[in-house]
């Protein structure tokens, strides 16, 4: 498995894509759809979650793509 992605706002303006523990954005975007998108693509290759915070910083939405410990139960 690899590092859960997180899509937060770029201190310089619009949003970019970090692994989870990196000091560094693996790109940055202008606007959050196309973070999204492209943060989703790297998550779905590493079998890892993807964590989207809002502009404050906060987590408004994660979904895993993974092995996913706590499967939805039907």
């Amino acid at each position: 498995m690899g590092k859960n992605q997180h899509v937060t706002p770029h201190p310089g303006g619009g949003f970019q894509v970090k692994g989870a523990g990196n000091s560094r954005a693996t790109k940055i975007f202008e606007t959050q759809r196309e973070a999204i998108a492209y943060g989703r693509e790297i998550a779905k290759n590493q079998q890892s979650e993807l964590l989207i915070h809002n502009r404050k910083g906060q987590i408004r939405e994660r979904n895993s793509y993974g092995n996913d410990p706590f499967p939805p139960k039907d």
